[in-house]
């Protein structure tokens, strides 16, 4: 479930991007930085590396970044980025820590081949942990950070002290925020008219805006509200991350099964399945057995009724956002792409009440509809209620769902450098927040103990395309 690089940034340009984009079953947010493959063509200036795990609740991805140091004083500039996955996600090994670790360890691989070994001890580490890994009982997810941590202090690079911990479920919306507005060039001048960002993972979802009127931001609860400033403008943000309303997490809210623990032979049935479906499913390291009502309601209507009432009234309902304009990406991308509303590739511009349409659509032909996923029915009608219910947007509110912004991939960790970088600032050091203090440095240690070492022109690091591998416990759907 996407990067970035603002138009800071793009001013120079990167420099090699491999042709092949690759499609994969469903982009959990930030899986791609970048384009799939992108790999630097010149090594002969000032090379900085640095390794970014992201480990979210569908999967865990690694993005080794190069950065290349042009200009004496000036912020480094990213010169590539080379991405790997492995699925399913850490929270999935929830009683099999050293396990879960083991995914990560055949990632770091992929730093390996992509790292020059003389850069190897210079090269910070980092992963930062989402939802996945926030919804678990805190001990159980120490446990599997610990196992992370032992793996990366046996590699041979840079393990800095905070390398491996938990994202605040705000960063992400607000790091998201930034790489989308970077890239589409709204954070140049004084104008500030921005674009709001939704974001729709496994675990979480994610609302950010600029607000425009005193009304919202007397009106908003404490604590959804943040300040920090760029380019010498201050942005005073609304956003909130709603962990259990993701889109994965909300399916077990619509069956019943947060409300009782999973036992062997039970089934969790809902009106938004075929009525002949009997399945299991695993998340978060727990298997649920679920089908469709053999008796009973089937359809939208019931169907809506349900997912309604995982998200009436549990949301806070800014006036103002049914007059604003918002991209959406992760699964309201995906979904929309699943039945053909947008194209893959390029995306598309929806209205909130087409989700509305289709979820009616696919829902009352159950019997008949073909799908990948038996949750299509209730994925498109959780999204509409989201959407309407959950977050009060109108049915006339357009949405511009994207994966990409000038060729690049929208994600928590473009926001998180292009943050950093602003002129004035340490490279990747945070700017200043008035409101809940934004992440630290990126690569924490970056640039102390990582003396910069200049390079011959010689054959150029690996380009690794991008891939996305499934463990055989994997059954993710």
């Amino acid at each position: 479930m996407g990067t970035f690089w603002g138009a800071a940034f793009f001013v120079l340009g990167v420099s090699c991007v491999c042709s092949t984009v690759f499609y994969r079953e469903q982009l959990t947010w930030f899986e791609g930085v970048f384009l799939s493959s992108m790999c630097p063509i010149n090594v002969s200036a000032d090379t900085l590396y640095g390794i970014m795990f992201d480990a979210g609740s569908t999967g865990t991805r690694i993005h080794v970044y190069t950065f290349v140091q042009k200009i004496p004083g000036q912020p480094p500039i990213l010169e590539g980025e080379i991405f790997d996955s492995v699925k399913p996600g850490l929270s999935a090994f929830v009683d099999q820590p050293k396990q879960g670790a083991e995914t990560v360890q055949g990632l770091l691989e992929v730093a390996k081949d992509s790292v020059p070994r003389s850069h190897w001890k210079r090269t910070p580490v980092v992963l930062k942990a989402t939802a996945g890994l926030r919804l678990l009982p805190e001990h159980k997810a120490q446990a599997l950070l610990f196992e992370v941590r032992e793996i990366f202090q046996k590699s041979p690079f840079l393990v800095p002290d905070d390398s491996v911990s938990i994202m605040d479920g705000a960063y992400e919306g607000i790091l998201a925020w930034v790489s989308v507005n970077f890239l589409t060039g709204q954070l140049h001048g004084h104008n500030q008219e921005t674009v709001g960002t939704l974001d729709l993972g496994g675990a979480s979802t994610q609302i950010t805006f600029l607000p425009q009127f005193e009304k919202t931001l007397e009106q908003t609860p404490r604590g959804y509200l943040t300040s920090f400033e760029m380019f010498n403008s201050t942005y005073k943000l609304y956003t909130h991350s709603y962990l259990g309303f993701g889109l994965k997490a909300a399916r077990l809210a619509t069956l019943g099964a947060l409300e009782t623990e999973a036992k062997d032979g039970q089934t969790f049935r809902s009106a938004c399945l075929p009525r002949w479906l009997e399945a299991e499913w695993i998340f978060g390291g727990v298997k649920y057995q679920y089908g469709g009502n053999q008796e009973g309601e089937m359809g939208f209507e019931p169907c809506y009724a349900e997912v309604q009432r995982v998200v009436q009234g549990k949301l806070h309902q800014p006036e103002e956002i049914q007059r604003s304009s918002f991209y959406a990406f992760s699964y309201y991308y995906d979904r929309a792409v699943d039945t053909e509303m947008i194209d893959y590739e390029k995306g598309g511009i929806l209205k909130v009440e087409d989700f509305g349409q289709k979820a009616r659509e696919v829902c009352d032909n159950l019997e008949n509809f073909t799908s990948g996923s038996p949750f299509l029915c209730m994925d498109l009608s959780y999204i509409t209620a989201l959407l309407k219910d959950g977050f009060g947007f109108a049915d006339s509110t357009v949405l511009q769902l994207t994966k990409k912004v000038n060729n690049i991939e929208t994600g928590w960790a473009g926001g998180h450098l292009s943050l950093a970088a602003v002129p004035g600032h340490h490279p990747l050091r945070s700017s200043t927040s008035l409101g809940p203090a934004l992440p630290k440095d990126l690569f924490p240690g970056w640039g102390e103990d990582s003396s910069m070492v200049r390079e011959q022109p010689a054959l150029k690091p690996s380009c690794r395309k991008g891939l996305s591998r499934v463990l055989p416990m994997s059954l993710e759907i």
